[in-house]
Order: C-alpha cells, then sequence, then structure tokens
C-alpha cells in the first residue's frame, strides 16, 4: 500500500532525486516515481558523464550536487584496485573522459544516488515506486489532486493524492496530463525577440535524443552483433547539413560547422592521469574513444582490467527524424525504437566497417556492455532527453539573457528571485525541424524562481528541463548539475510552502516571502548568484 503523500514527485532522474531529497530533509513525506528500474535519468538510466563548467571543482553548485560527486569518487577509492597516484587525488577522474571532470559509470552514480535516499527512506519519509509511469492526473481548481501511475511490469494503476505535485518526467509528462500550459519546441522568433529561433513557432521542431551505449574492446576476440534490421538505411543516411554519411568519422564541428574529422583508437597507451577535461579550452569530441569514457584501466593496478569502457554518446547516434514529445504516443514510440536503431547500427558499423588505422577496416573486438547499462543489449534503459515540454511560467528565460554576442562577456539578467545558477554554452544539437547544430556562447547565469512556477497552476511545480526557458535557452539550462539544482529548489519550494501555508507565486512575488525562503535555501547551500569567475 501506498502511503499518504504530502509531495508526490513523479520522475525519477537528477531533479526528482534532488527534489526528493530537499522535502524529506524538511521532514516531508515524499513518494517519488520512476519509469524505469533506476533512479538517477542522465547519470544512470540514459547513461549520460556529467556535462558541466570548467569551475565545477570550485564553485557553481549547490552543496548536495557536490556530496553527490564526492560520493562518486570516494565509491571508486572505497572499492576499486585504484593505483596509490589516482588514490590520492582529490579530483579524481575515474573514466578519464574529456566531456567531464567526473566521468564514471552509471551504476557507481546509481549506488550514490541510493545511498543517499537511504536513511529517508528508512525513516520511512519516503517512498520510491521504480517502473511507475505516469497516465493521467485529476485537477480542479488550478489544483492537480492526484496522478494514476501504471507499473510498467504488469499494467497495474493506481492513483496516488498529494499536496504539492512536482514534474521531474523527462518530458515534462505531467504537463500534458494535468493541462498545465506548455510549450513543445520551438518559439516564434517574434515572441521573445531571439535571433536564433525561427520566423514561426515549431512546435515540433525539438532537439534530437541519443541512445547512449558502453563499449569496451578486447583485441582477437569477435563480438560482432547481429545485423540490424535498419542498418540498410542507416549505413546510406546522409543528411544535408552532413559533410558524408552520418555513419563516419567526419561530422560538423558543432561551433563552426566546418566538417571535421574525428578519430577512434580503442584503449591507448597513453597514462590517463595526463588527460585535461576542459570543455572550455578543448571540447574534446575529437578523439571518441576518451570523449566519454567511464573507466580508464591505466588508473587500476595493472591486470585489474583487460579494456577501457567508453561510453558512445557521438554525433554518430544523434536521433533527429521524429519528435519524441507533442506528436502523439505512437509517433514518440516510433521515435525511440528508430533511435534504438541507430544506435544498434553505429555498434555494427564499428564493429564490421568502421576505417582502423593500420588501413583495415571493423573493429570486431568492440564489446557492448549490457553488464554496464542494466539492459539486454547494452543500449541504455532510455534515451538521453535534451528537449522537454517547458512550462509557461511566471519568468522566461531567454536568448537575450544569457548570450554572451548580446549581453557582453560581464553581462547577462540578474534575478532578485535567483535560486541558483549554472554555466554552459547554448548547445542545440541538430534537431527533428532540420536544423544542425546551434552553438551559442553564453554567460555564466542565474534560475530565477519566476521560471519554476506556472502562470496559472497552483500545486505543480517543475524539476528539470520542463521550467520556463525557450527553445533557445534551454540548450544551456538543460545540464546535470542545473537540473539538480532546479530539483532541490523545488522540493524545497513545496515544503516551504506547506510549513508556512503559502504558494509558490506568493512567494516568488513577495519580497519578504521571498527573502524568507532564500535564507532557507542559503542554510541549505544553494547558491544562488556567482562570485566573480575573471581570472579562473
Amino acid at each position: 500500500m501506498i502511503p499518504e503523500a504530502d509531495i508526490l514527485i513523479v520522475g525519477g532522474g537528477l531533479g526528482g532525486v534532488a527534489a526528493a531529497l530537499a522535502a524529506c530533509r524538511a521532514g516531508r513525506r515524499v513518494v517519488l516515481t520512476e519509469e524505469t528500474d533506476w533512479i538517477g535519468g542522465q547519470l544512470t538510466s540514459q547513461a549520460v558523464p556529467p556535462d558541466e563548467h570548467p569551475w565545477v571543482e570550485q564553485f557553481g553548485t549547490t552543496a548536495s550536487y557536490r556530496r553527490l560527486r564526492e560520493g562518486i569518487r570516494q565509491f571508486y577509492r572505497q572499492w576499486y584496485p585504484m593505483r596509490s597516484e589516482a588514490l590520492t587525488l582529490t579530483d579524481l577522474n575515474p573514466g578519464a573522459g574529456r566531456v567531464s571532470k567526473l566521468c564514471h559509470e552509471p551504476r557507481v552514480a546509481l549506488a550514490v544516488l541510493e545511498a543517499m535516499l537511504a536513511p529517508h527512506r528508512a525513516a520511512g519519509r519516503l517512498t520510491v515506486l521504480t517502473d511507475h509511469r505516469p497516465v493521467a492526473a485529476e485537477s480542479d481548481n488550478d489544483v492537480v489532486r492526484s496522478v494514476t501511475l501504471e507499473h510498467r511490469p504488469d499494467g497495474r494503476r493506481v492513483s496516488v493524492p498529494a499536496r504539492y505535485v512536482i514534474d521531474a518526467t523527462e518530458t515534462g509528462e505531467l504537463l500534458y496530463l494535468a493541462g498545465v500550459e506548455h510549450v513543445c519546441g520551438a518559439e516564434a522568433r517574434s515572441e521573445y525577440d531571439e535571433p536564433h529561433a525561427p520566423e514561426r513557432a515549431e512546435p515540433l521542431n525539438q532537439q534530437g535524443i541519443t541512445v547512449c551505449f558502453a563499449l569496451s574492446h578486447h583485441e582477437g576476440e569477435d563480438h560482432t552483433v547481429d545485423r540490424p534490421a535498419d542498418y540498410g538505411f542507416w549505413r546510406a543516411y546522409r543528411p544535408d547539413f552532413w559533410p558524408g554519411p552520418l555513419l563516419g568519422f567526419q561530422a560538423p564541428d558543432p561551433r563552426t560547422l566546418e566538417p571535421v574529422p574525428r578519430t577512434f583508437v580503442p584503449n591507448p597507451d597513453l597514462d590517463p592521469l595526463g588527460v585535461s577535461a576542459d570543455q572550455s579550452a578543448d571540447a574534446g569530441d575529437k578523439e571518441l574513444w576518451g570523449f566519454r569514457r567511464i573507466l580508464a584501466r591505466k588508473l587500476h593496478r595493472p591486470g585489474a582490467f583487460d579494456s577501457d569502457i567508453t561510453l558512445v554518446n557521438w554525433p554518430l547516434n544523434d536521433y533527429w527524424l521524429k519528435p519524441l514529445v507533442g506528436a502523439g504516443a505512437q509517433t514518440g514510440a516510433q521515435a525511440v525504437a528508430e533511435a534504438r536503431q541507430l544506435s544498434l547500427s553505429v555498434l555494427y558499423w564499428l564493429q564490421t566497417e568502421a576505417p582502423r588505422p593500420d588501413g583495415g577496416t571493423g573493429f570486431p573486438g568492440l564489446r557492448p556492455r549490457p553488464d554496464v547499462t542494466g539492459t539486454a543489449d547494452g543500449l541504455a534503459k532510455a534515451p538521453y532527453v535534451r528537449e522537454s515540454r517547458r512550462i509557461k511560467a511566471v519568468t522566461t528565460v531567454t536568448e537575450r539573457d544569457v548570450a554572451i554576442d548580446l549581453v557582453g562577456p560581464s553581462g547577462g539578467t540578474k534575478y532578485r528571485d535567483s535560486v541558483g545558477i549554472g554555466s554552459y554554452r547554448i548547445d542545440l544539437h541538430p534537431s527533428t525541424g532540420g536544423d544542425t547544430y546551434v552553438d551559442i556562447g553564453s554567460v555564466p547565469f542565474e534560475i530565477p524562481l519566476g521560471a519554476l512556477v506556472p502562470r496559472r497552476v497552483r500545486n505543480l511545480l517543475p524539476a528539470g528541463k520542463n521550467i520556463g526557458t525557450t527553445h533557445i535557452t534551454n540548450g544551456c539550462y538543460r545540464l546535470h548539475p542545473v537540473e539538480w539544482n532546479i530539483g532541490e529548489v523545488a522540493g524545497a519550494l513545496a515544503a516551504h510552502c506547506l510549513a508556512g501555508d503559502v504558494e509558490p507565486h506568493q512567494v516568488q512575488a513577495e519580497d519578504k516571502r521571498f527573502e524568507e525562503f532564500a535564507r532557507l535555501l542559503d542554510r541549505a547551500g544553494v547558491q544562488r548568484h556567482w562570485p566573480d569567475v575573471r581570472g579562473y
């Protein structure tokens, strides 16, 4: 039997977990649901190492996000056979990948997230329902009363009432189910005067999704998978804005759109301690094996591992032919199925046709790693979703708030109601509308509380990529530490409103009420304004 909840959090990704932690710390009874059997979203079921800003080791995240990062590092120090030189590193990068200063395996993040939640589960404050997806919501008088969840394995349904509901789904599913005003895809340029927005609104123009997968390499072995059903299509597919076939090692540079060759050398004979992960200096994506490597064998004692493990989230397996949201459940399901076929085709191409440095073709020793992703085929449990439905919010963050070409290097909108910070380039991947990369420099930004408050509905809060951004600014607000920050604030705000018998609109609009809430965030270690980052 599901206990009565003060706060129902639908979606167990990073934003959902952060929301649950914040609400439980405030003593609230919480039900947290997750569509897959793993909490953690981007870090776990989607198998995406964290994308973070260059100052992440010094500042620019919440205290609880820092505890998550340190917990992951400590897991490796305690349980893995690491070299002594690696053990002593305070900034240990377990995978020595170039995309992040903390590349790691999905299962390690899962173990740490479960450990962070464990005390609240033991105290009876938190109930976690995995394998449950939302299928309906009941609302009246601008209040969401309950959400109906379906247990995926057997189809059983249960209705969960709660005083506050937090939408931490990957696609903003509750916004649709509960009738909350929201936006899909790209807004028209006339709506916010964004230079990179299209002339007309394009609701079905959304960033592509990616089904990631894990690989190791074992020379002399043959792990070639069966030829995927759609391999012929993907082998011949050449986008108009691509320099050659999609299945190839040449792709556009996201920033210049010039064709750039990528290299692929499994298990390079280099010391991973020499790897620098700083995307502000070097995007790191030209050498594919090391770009998202999540286990570096040479960080460990000799013989402990016979291969690195790398994570394939490359230009080759971005999928953008059909939109995931807004075109109906059948089209969304087709998008996921076709994205899976694309990733399997990339794997088969790598094993059989990819050019090798020695002039040959194919790497049959590439072994998919279902043990790493928790699936039968080595593909991630869920697609990496870059763009969600977004609430029509009290405050909408636009390109004119964050783009460096518009606000200058020291500019950017400063918010009276800032509840967090983040920093990342506006990074839009190719989209279902036929757009190529849009990669725009941005300034370190703030997260306004108004972007978490729907214009009408009184007790639903977003906790991820579904806040009040645009198609353009979603490109820099969608990353791991920002999603965690948003979720933590959503959980804290719901608990605060329950304790003080106030509503989110009042906390956001009234200075005195906001200052009271801001003091709670400050005590919890939520950094709400950037320090002067010049010189770092």
